[in-house]
């Protein structure tokens, strides 16, 4: 029932937030999203949606989920304040999706959960019209606890929970942007704390989420680059994605303590976040959103075995996408009542 309270959370707020009234800004943002220019304006925009979806078979002779229940929330917004050469943007995008069977008792099983926050703060150069000297603050998280549910006794063990991991990245660096559609902002020096509780690092001796083992905290320097764009490809299409990189200065091999090496790593491991969004208005309160996010981490391997409870015995994992490696892919597809503000 929590968890099902969180995705509901969400669109509310979200839905509280986008019917709230807007400034005067709201009509001159169509000659903002491409230029920048000497004003001083509040700039909002974003998407939330809510889906339901709910399913019952009896004697149905092409088979079936007897009873089923999924249930997403989603919301992608971002409000900038323009003030002469400054601009000061915040992002959030934040995501839950539960799924309910008759056939586990209904045992909520999570399809997506996201929480990530960006905050910007940039002065424009007198010499450059598009570029900005700017500071950078990222959060990334998540609301509940995650699950292998790959693995048979997947209640025993969870694989994540709320700020476990929890990423912050602070960075300074140079920022070009046109308007509120395109950012392209690069930091040679930017700082990047993991946190994570020590239930979680004490499982491997390599620890978990680039934390050592037994250790709560990891903090890292190292080059970062985000870049994100965002465009009506039509009237009813809106397209939104984000890259970001970040090479670690500090990477070197992890070992135990016998001197072996139990994690492999050096600056050129580079991690990737890629992010995509696609939001096809169906009429006035209606979308069909199409989100696909690919993750590269060196350091969250993939796992292709699992160790069985009670035997100890290795077990290869049944599930698809064995051959996508160490990628993290997250696909969603999901219709519901949605409001679009800006």
């Amino acid at each position: 029932m929590k968890q099902l309270f969180i995705a509901l959370l969400i669109s509310v707020c979200a839905a509280h937030t986008a019917f709230a009234q807007l400034t005067e800004a709201e009509k001159v943002k169509s000659a903002l999203s491409l230029e920048n220019k000497d004003t001083v304006a509040w700039i909002r925009s974003g998407v939330v949606q809510l889906g339901l979806n709910q399913g019952f078979l009896h004697n149905w002779a092409a088979g079936g989920e007897v009873v089923s229940l999924a249930m997403d929330g989603l919301l992608s917004a971002n409000i900038t304040r323009l003030y002469r050469k400054q601009v000061w943007s915040n992002t959030l995008d934040a995501s839950y999706s539960l799924f309910y069977a008759f056939s586990n008792h209904f045992v909520p099983r999570k399809v997506d959960d996201r929480l990530d926050f960006t905050s910007k703060y940039g002065t424009r150069l007198d010499t450059a019209k598009n570029f900005y000297l700017t500071g950078l603050f990222n959060f990334k998280s998540q609301f509940t606890s995650g699950y292998d549910y790959s693995v048979p006794d997947w209640q025993s063990v969870s694989t994540s929970n709320f700020m476990s991991p929890a990423y912050f990245t602070l960075a300074a660096g140079l920022e070009y942007r046109r308007g509120a559609d395109i950012s392209l902002f690069f930091s040679p020096a930017a700082l990047r704390l993991t946190l994570a509780d020590r239930k979680y690092t004490l499982r491997m001796p390599e620890g978990a989420f680039g934390i050592p083992y037994g250790e709560q905290s990891r903090l890292e320097l190292g080059a970062y680059f985000s870049g994100r764009y965002q465009h009506d490809l039509s009237p009813t299409v809106r397209y939104k994605t984000r890259l970001d990189l970040y090479a670690n200065y500090l990477a070197k091999d992890s070992k135990d303590s016998l001197g072996s090496v139990v994690k492999s790593d050096h600056p050129g491991n580079v991690d990737v976040f890629w992010d995509n969004l696609i939001t096809i208005k169906l009429g006035k309160y209606f979308n069909l959103n199409l989100a696909l996010t690919a993750i590269y981490d060196n350091d969250l391997p993939y796992q292709a075995e699992y160790t069985e409870a009670g035997t100890g015995i290795r077990r290869d994992k049944d599930e698809p996408g064995n051959g996508l490696g160490w990628w993290q892919i997250k696909e969603v597809l999901a219709f519901g009542f949605a409001y679009r503000f800006h």
